[in-house]
């Protein structure tokens, strides 16, 4: 499945339970995770924890000459290891006495004890060089065996020795950083932070290692958000940003204007900045707010009430009170023959009027409620008005066709 010259099947391991995990060649042992191995290392036969078993990787990860896994520890090993922990233990207290003894300005922070128990390796720490000569032959009599005193960092103390940080949580160092990188207190200005040394300082006494790791999301959060004091357009007019809160993403500004100060607080898409700052007086401010896209016009489902108008779906969901209804003719009852001037009554009678040129009502004809009689609701006397046709009685057809008035008499 794999090519051997481009992988390296390794187990992955770690000294003392913390710090850097180290590759080393599996030398066919199936390795699990969390067991004990002895491992062969240049200074001798090291007793480690397995984090990783058998796996592999390219051999541009492993630096050479990579060393094996002798064996995964035995009941035997685990003895020995227990030996030189005790071991370890009073060393620590011997090598505390002799530093007194001899005045010498260090602290002394662990010892350890090789897997074969032929050398002890003290670390400690001290603000200069330390002559420890002297020292070195004291314990070598003692011990009788390899002494090493090796200088480190307040750092690698805090690492070694483990603890609570300022944020109530085990020191990152101790966790999961493999190894220490530069902080600088730039990167606290960037993340909003206090630029008082007691507060940004962890244990050991220097800046705090999460700023680190930290600072990649922090400059990514800083780019969607206006800077402290920067002067700004929102949908509400100018203002001077007094406050910014990068986690959340929002920003308070002070609004211009006369009177008391108004401070509204908006997101960081909602505001942006004038480039130049402030104008002088006199200038306007230039307008740089980018008005925000509408949104995609959502399909609205309809349902009637009991009316028959449509109301908005989407009005009903959000509980705004919907839009008005146009208003639409009222249908009104008539009777058949047209006694009251319903709507299409009147339209119909309107029509025969119109057709015949003549003011007459039909019979029966009565005006509807509210309305005025056709004939006065045309237009007042007077003005370009024709003179009425005298009406006709229509009991005069009564009396059949051709009928004359009397001899000598006058048409009525």
């Amino acid at each position: 499945m794999y090519e051997d010259n481009k992988v390296t099947e390794v187990v992955s391991v770690k000294f003392k339970g913390n710090g850097k995990a180290y590759y080393f060649d599996a030398n066919g042992c199936a390795v699990r995770p969390g067991e004990d191995v002895i491992v062969e290392t240049s200074k001798g036969l090291e007793y480690a924890r397995c984090v990783a078993g058998n796996h592999y990787v390219s051999n541009e990860k492993v630096v050479p000459p990579i060393r094996p896994v002798i064996r995964v520890a035995t009941d035997n090993d685990r003895r020995v290891q227990e030996i030189n922990r005790q071991r370890e233990r009073e060393a620590l207290g011997i090598c505390r006495e002799k530093i007194a003894a001899h005045g010498l300005d260090m602290k002394l922070v662990d010892a350890e004890c090789s897997f074969e128990g032929n050398k002890l390796t003290f670390y400690f720490t001290s603000d200069g060089r330390v002559d420890f000569r002297e020292l070195v032959k004291d314990l070598a009599s003692v011990f009788r065996s390899r002494i090493e005193l090796r200088q480190i960092g307040v750092r690698d103390e805090a690492k070694m020795l483990g603890g609570l940080g300022t944020c109530g949580r085990p020191f990152c160092c101790s966790q999961f950083l493999t190894d220490f990188q530069p902080v600088s207190t730039k990167m606290a200005k960037t993340q909003s932070l206090s630029l008082n040394p007691q507060k940004i300082s962890g244990v050991c006494g220097r800046l705090m290692c999460c700023l680190r790791y930290e600072e990649e999301a922090y400059e990514s959060l800083v780019k969607a958000v206006p800077k402290n004091g920067a002067f700004v357009e929102t949908p509400a007019g100018f203002g001077t940003v007094i406050q910014v809160n990068l986690l959340r993403g929002v920003v308070k500004v002070r609004l211009d204007g006369e009177g008391e100060a108004v401070i509204k607080t908006y997101n960081g898409d909602e505001v942006a900045a004038v480039p130049g700052g402030r104008p002088k007086n006199g200038e306007a401010p230039q307008h740089v707010l980018k008005p925000r896209a509408e949104s995609a016009p959502v399909r609205e489902e309809a349902a009637s009430d009991a009316d028959g108008a449509a109301v908005s779906v989407e009005a009903a969901e959000r509980h705004e009170p919907s839009q008005p209804r146009q208003s639409a003719p009222v249908r009104r009852k008539s009777y058949r023959g047209g006694r009251r001037g319903g709507g299409a009554g009147e339209a119909k009678q309107e029509s025969r009027r119109e057709g015949k040129g003549e003011g007459k009502r039909e019979r029966g004809d009565k005006p509807g409620r509210g309305q005025q009689p056709h004939a006065k609701a045309q237009q007042p006397e007077g003005q370009g008005q024709q003179p009425q046709q005298p009406k006709r009685s229509h009991r005069g057809r009564r009396g059949g066709r051709g009928s004359r008035p009397p001899a000598g008499g006058a048409e009525q």
